[in-house]
């Protein structure tokens, strides 16, 4: 088993610690691992082409369930994120997003559906956004639970990026519903005319982060910008993050402004943004005892820099893990024993370990 060693440089500019930490290999021979989540030695996982499986972490054997849905395989398309119903122990319940096709578009789904043996039962469409769409990227989209019957679930702009500022359609969005995909009564924009009532907040561009983190009460949404302004948001009830309006992004055919500038009154400004882009995907808030220096810290990848992302929640980068690895890194879970795990698009699922 290969293991690589790193020291990590703690701090900001007064304060200097240092932690090392090496990661590992647990499997690799699959596919792009999207989307990951735990039971026990179980580690469920989803593959972009269309695949939903589990890997023992004790046998490495990796099994592939029947029953999955057809997903449109193109471009940023796929099988998704995938997120076990908090009593998964007791009812076997998973929660998967997919892309799915809708007449002539396709848009970005939720999924419930029962494990029973190696198969998928009880399989139902809970959530299908809104908003007629022919192109295939920008699909975002996480899975978190806030642990109190609510689930939140991202959804990119689909390359349309004026739908962002709209309540009429899902499209660049963070979505609340309960667990069973009916609407909480105390959504934002229950009584607003026209607006949708599964929106929670709008404004967003392409979030591939999300987590509820059930410690500080927040939850953060890691999205990304054009060339340039990648953001986390500490995302609130029926609040405007902005996009397209506003951005520290630029055009991607030249250096052009987006929008009205970096600050519009109504409009949230992020709690970290990045230029140039790191292509952020994933996150995880960190409350395990494994790393101590590490608990409270949002830890997410990174498809472009190539690195895993360190940030505190006061919106301070604390570190960029593994760079020059040539790690695409898409997800980032805990699991069970305080490990973090994070996948990448070479269809390997590594483990961060505390050097020994």
């Amino acid at each position: 088993m290969k293991v690589i060693i790193f020291t990590l440089l703690m701090g900001v500019s007064t304060v200097q610690a240092s932690l090392d930490v090496s990661y590992e290999l647990v499997k690799e021979g699959l596919g792009i691992v999207w989307g990951m989540d735990f039971s026990g030695d179980d580690l469920y996982f989803t593959e972009r082409e269309g695949k939903i499986r589990k890997l023992n972490l004790n046998s490495k054997k990796v099994e592939t369930f029947e029953g999955a849905p057809k997903v449109v395989k193109r471009n940023q398309g796929g099988m998704l994120d995938i997120k076990l119903h908090p009593e998964f122990e007791k009812n076997n319940i998973i929660y998967f997003t997919y892309s799915k096709k809708m007449g002539e578009y396709q848009t970005t789904a939720l999924a419930q559906a029962k494990i029973e043996g190696k198969k998928l039962i009880s399989f139902k469409d809970i959530f299908i956004a809104k908003g007629k769409s022919d192109n295939h990227h920008h699909y975002g989209s996480r899975i978190t639970f806030d642990n109190a019957g609510h689930l939140f679930l991202s959804v990119g702009d689909r390359g349309q990026r004026e739908k962002a500022q709209k309540l009429d359609n899902h499209q660049g969005k963070i979505i609340r519903l309960n667990l069973d995909g009916t609407v909480p009564k105390d959504n934002p924009f229950i009584s607003k005319v026209g607006a949708l009532n599964e929106i929670w907040s709008y404004g967003h561009r392409n979030p591939q982060g999300l987590f509820y983190d059930t410690v500080s009460k927040k939850l953060f949404e890691m999205e990304h910008g054009p060339r340039g302004g990648d953001e986390i948001n500490v995302v609130e009830k029926g609040k405007n993050y902005g996009w397209p309006v506003i951005t520290y992004g630029k055009e991607y055919w030249g250096p052009f402004s987006i929008g009205e500038g970096t600050h519009k009154e109504g409009m949230e400004q992020p709690l970290i943004k990045y230029v140039p882009s790191i292509a952020p995907s994933g996150l995880t808030v960190y409350n395990g005892e494994k790393f101590p220096k590490l608990k409270g810290m949002l830890i997410s990848g990174a498809l472009k820099l190539l690195h895993l992302n360190i940030v505190d929640q006061k919106g301070n980068e604390i570190a960029r893990l593994f760079e020059n690895q040539n790690l695409r890194i898409r997800s980032t879970v805990t699991g069970p024993k305080g490990e973090i795990y994070f996948s990448t698009d070479g269809g390997k699922i590594f483990r961060l370990i505390r050097k020994k």
